[in-house]
């Protein structure tokens, strides 16, 4: 059975690594070389950064790909 990682991640006061996340991937833009496909954007930083700092909450979408 697959251990529910969301909650244990999202909660924590570290930052989230987004490479460990499913949802995580690396577009061919170099302007905006990461992205997030549970959000749907692309971004030149971190996504649970931009994430963070646009809503104040860490991220929710945080599934481990372990």
């Amino acid at each position: 059975m697959k251990k529910d990682t969301r909650i244990s991640e999202s909660t924590s006061l570290k930052p989230i690594n987004c490479i460990k996340c499913v949802h995580y991937y690396v577009t061919w833009d170099p302007a905006f070389p990461k992205g997030c496909r549970a959000f749907g954007f692309k971004t030149s930083e971190m996504p649970s950064t931009l994430v963070k700092r646009s809503s104040g909450h860490p991220c929710l979408k945080f599934e481990s790909k372990l």
